[in-house]
């Protein structure tokens, strides 16, 4: 896994707290006189989602000491494309987890939390788990699932996405406290000490034995140059692990980042962002996360982030000859088969994704509108997988071997039922249970079993796939969705609306762009991280 999708899942390693039957929650709500203060904290999380499952169980022990002193929330994150219907990121078994656990929270306010960390073992497993973690944690089962399955929990999940829209929430978990976005560390007591610094005029007594975080000074050596170096989005991941960070950026346009980048070029840190640790990083806690991605950079502990930029090299697309040869932008040679050098082909629309992504998904379901949309004056629409092919002939991709067998699959279906997108009923079958082994039941309709499965078991799919990967290898596409317009133009996007929008940017001419389609068109994204 590369570091920057190890630093969003490290961000999400909390202390896991186990489900009892009356947890601690309860009891620190219960026990004291009423605070004279409370601060408000709110999480913004998917059901299913396993950082969403892991910010609840880090929370709870917080909750246990503070008690009613945290005016806690909880809201979920999804869509309403119509009024009474509801769709999320991990499916419809998502959103019955979703209403669920709205509804415990309204109908069992002093025990939902342990129904949610006892649901939250097997998070795959929501709903199906619910009756199990009901009667372990002795709430009403009955009168939840009379509010989940009626009208009630409709509106309770409605009111829920609106919250979470209306404060721009878009990822799980997405945090607030005291009305401001909280993007601090995610441990017991980083959590207790946020909450205890917004206290006015009433602390608990846990507030007065909060050690303080260790200061660590960490170096940013980066460029404004590079357009998807995005080091700000990387800090704001250390932060998470290292509350006392104390950073300062510099950049290689400078004398001084100039100078630190020929000091450490030779050391570990000649492509950029660079970030550079003081050495008492590794007495933080959170430095077990990172070590085995820290490597000694003289008087630094340099963290290798996979970065890509060289701050010598041309740059393809700034006018400017940047490494002094005489030759700009496409005209140099180490810029040809660069994204922005290649040749424009109108109307062509590339998807790169994996199969049994969840966000790649979505994003070839939104494709059935679009594709739909341009019916009348066609566009030329590729999907292209995001794998590795291994030097003994086998495969690798993000989610194991079952992604490598679909890839496979969907490729031996596009080769053979191409015409007017056929092949797309399948994809779109599979989608719908992804993680299903039974893919047989999507070869229906015109689209032969035998077919698909000769292509699978032979050297015809492994032929396919070891041509269709070689796209996002070259291009450096290493995100699920990612799009590319007339082969050139990178974006991103789920929605059929926001795909439409950024492809007609490119294509405006075409009659499909005048519909309006479903989804917001600036949002919502996301995407799956490459090995």
């Amino acid at each position: 896994m590369k570091i920057r999708s190890m630093l969003v899942a490290s961000v999400a390693m909390f202390a896991v707290v186990g489900c009892k039957g009356q947890s601690g929650t309860e009891t620190a709500a219960k026990s004291g006189t009423e605070p004279k203060e409370r601060v408000e904290f709110v999480m913004h999380v998917m059901s299913q989602c396993p950082f969403g499952v892991q910010v609840e169980n880090g929370f709870a022990p917080v909750l246990a000491k503070l008690g009613k002193a945290v005016d806690f929330k909880i809201h979920f994150i999804g869509d309403e494309p119509t009024p009474g219907q509801f769709t999320s990121m991990h499916g419809d078994n998502e959103v019955k987890g979703d209403v669920i656990h709205l509804c415990a929270i309204k109908h069992a306010p002093d025990k939902y939390m342990d129904l949610i960390l006892c649901m939250n073992k097997n998070a795959r497993e929501i709903p199906a788990n619910f009756d199990a973690c009901a009667t372990e944690t002795k709430v009403d089962a009955a009168k939840i699932k009379a509010c989940a399955d009626g009208d009630d929990g409709k509106a309770l999940l409605s009111a829920s996405f609106k919250v979470s829209k209306d404060k721009g929430a878009r990822g799980s978990p997405t945090l607030f406290l005291a009305g401001g976005k909280y993007e601090g560390g995610r441990t017991e007591n980083d959590f207790i000490r946020a909450i205890c610094g917004k206290f006015q005029t009433d602390k608990p007594e846990v507030c007065k034995n909060i050690p303080e975080p260790k200061k660590i000074a960490l170096t940013v050596l980066s460029d404004a140059r590079c357009k998807d170096c995005f080091p700000d989005r990387i800090l704001g991941q250390l932060k998470n692990m290292f509350p006392g960070v104390e950073p300062k950026t510099v950049d290689y346009g400078t004398p001084e980042g100039k100078a630190l980048y020929d000091k450490m070029k030779d050391k570990g840190a000649k492509l950029l962002p660079a970030f550079l640790f003081a050495p008492i990083v590794a007495e933080d806690p959170g430095f077990q996360q990172v070590q085995r991605f820290v490597v000694d950079a003289g008087e630094y502990k340099l963290l290798q982030i996979g970065a890509k930029f060289d701050p010598t090299a041309e740059i393809c697309d700034n006018k400017a000859d940047d490494d002094g040869n005489g030759k700009v932008d496409c005209d140099d040679d180490t810029c040809k088969g660069k994204v922005v050098c290649r040749e424009a082909k109108a109307k062509q629309l590339d998807v790169f994704v994996m199969s049994q992504c969840p966000f790649g998904v979505k994003a070839l379901n939104a494709m059935k509108e679009v594709l739909e949309a341009f019916k009348d004056d066609p566009i030329v629409f590729n999907v292209n997988f995001i794998a590795d092919a291994n030097p003994d002939g086998t495969f690798k991709a993000l989610h194991g071997q079952p992604e490598v067998d679909e890839n496979i699959r969907e490729l031996c279906a596009i080769q053979y039922y191409p015409k007017n997108y056929k092949y797309m009923d399948y994809i779109l079958c599979r989608n719908a249970d992804i993680r299903s082994t039974d893919w047989q039941k999507c070869a229906v309709g015109g689209i032969d079993v035998k077919v698909i499965e000769k292509c699978f078991s032979g050297d015809q799919g492994k032929k396919l796939l070891t041509e269709n990967i070689k796209l996002s290898k070259d291009l450096g596409i290493g995100a699920s969705p990612t799009w590319l317009a007339n082969n050139k133009n990178q974006f991103s996007g789920v929605a059929p609306e926001q795909i439409k929008k950024s492809f007609c940017a490119y294509n405006a001419d075409l009659k499909g762009c005048a519909k309006t389609l479903s989804g917001d068109a600036k949002g919502p994204a996301g995407g799956c991280g490459a090995n």
